[in-house]
């Protein structure tokens, strides 16, 4: 009972909350910089490419692409939520990997359309990634 009662004022504020505007698209690419499968630097890197299609002022649909440097492919289905401006969380499947991931992410403005991104990620297969990358936000001026 008592979670519920913290839960219902922290979405009351997200609610007044918003990051970009409706129908607005923020294209990524990121790296990670370290994951808990890696044995060394050289030995398996990591790289992404997504798209988030604003839903909502804090509600991003996902979707996109990971390769590994062993020619895997996965392709990646998700959602972003932004509680505030700067932050969000975020829930991604990863299909071809066949696994389910849970992170959050900071952005940082490095003008009106570019921004800097760092973002924890934790795979329900038991692994952890810190990953970093840059994000172009294309404005929808409707």
């Amino acid at each position: 009972m008592a979670k519920k009662i913290l839960i219902v004022p922290f979405l009351l504020v997200s609610i007044t909350t918003f990051s970009q505007i409706a129908k607005d698209i923020m294209i990524g690419v990121g790296t990670d910089l370290m994951k808990t499968d890696n044995d060394n630097i050289a030995g398996k890197a990591q790289i992404g490419v997504e798209g988030n299609y604003f839903l909502t002022r804090n509600l991003t649909a996902t979707g996109g692409i990971e390769i590994w440097t062993a020619d895997e492919v996965s392709f990646v289905t998700g959602i972003r939520w932004f509680p505030v401006e700067e932050a969000f969380v975020r829930f991604r499947g990863l299909i071809g990997e066949n696994d389910l991931s849970l992170g959050g992410g900071w952005m940082k403005p490095l003008d009106e359309n570019w921004k800097f991104e760092a973002i924890g990620d934790f795979y329900f297969k038991g692994e952890f990634s810190i990953r970093a990358g840059f994000i172009y936000l294309i404005r929808r001026n409707y």
